[in-house]
């Protein structure tokens, strides 16, 4: 496991030096769109003033969002070129937000009952989830919020290269703990000045949904919703980054709350 963690650092690391889309900071974010992204779903209560951690969600993005609407935020990230992301967009703003390296299965660092609010974006990075939930319950609050992003296991295989001209063909077994890295050993993106690279895929492993929600009860979540996350370009064009996620939505968000 170990080697595991090392090398998603060094993946991420140089993921981040590039500005892959998940680490451009949100440096033109006004109070206005800030509270469009926190409170758009209609889910979260107010959190100016709440402790909210930001974990395995470096970038400059959740944190810059939650900064300007008034919490007290703290991001814990693998990476080092993550968090100096964050660093780079709190200085920006001028919004005092704490960073800490590490890895999201330890979260000693923190004491229980911390934070109101947990914005989870990499549980996907772990080969088992348990660990990690388990440290998401104890510095959490009772009564706090927990939101997971995760990557749809039924289609977690797939990509928009994968496009036959009718469809996307599934690939794997639908089996817990799976690796799936070998399915798309590459991420390949275009830069912000447009230059397109090609890095090795960080190591990346299929959760069955089951084995998440089941996960979340016996932990003590009480589950409040589930999202699916597709581009909204209508009609989107056969073949095309839209067009998958509207056929195979690569992302589910599930929100949660920690029992009293």
């Amino acid at each position: 496991m170990e080697h595991i963690i090392r090398e998603n650092r060094e993946r991420w690391n140089v993921l981040a030096e590039h500005k892959t889309m998940h680490s451009r900071p949100f440096l033109d974010f006004t109070r206005e769109d800030a509270e469009r992204f926190v409170y758009g779903s209609g889910l979260l209560p107010d959190v100016a003033g709440k402790r909210v951690l930001c974990l395995a969600n470096g970038g400059g993005m959740q944190s810059v969002a939650f900064g300007l609407v008034g919490a007290r935020v703290t991001v814990f990230d693998l990476s080092d070129v993550q968090l100096e992301r964050d660093r780079e967009a709190a200085a920006h703003h001028r919004l005092s937000i704490e960073t800490i390296q590490g890895d999201m299965r330890d979260l000693s660092v923190f004491a229980d009952n911390t934070f109101d609010l947990v914005i989870h974006g990499g549980l996907n990075y772990c080969p088992a989830v348990e660990q990690v939930l388990r440290e998401a319950v104890r510095v959490l609050r009772p009564g706090g919020c927990y939101d997971v992003m995760i990557l749809n296991p039924f289609t977690q295989a797939l990509d928009e290269e994968s496009w036959d001209g009718t469809g996307y063909r599934l690939r794997g077994l639908y089996r817990d703990g799976e690796e799936v890295t070998p399915y798309h050993p590459i991420w390949e993106e275009e830069r912000p000045d447009g230059v397109t690279f090609r890095v090795k895929y960080p190591h990346e492993f299929r959760h069955r949904l089951s084995t998440v929600v089941n996960t979340l009860i016996s932990n003590g979540f009480i589950l409040m919703h589930l999202g699916e996350w597709m581009r909204n370009d209508d009609p989107p064009e056969p073949g095309s980054w839209p067009y998958f996620t509207q056929m195979a939505p690569p992302f589910l968000s599930i929100f949660c709350r920690l029992e009293k």
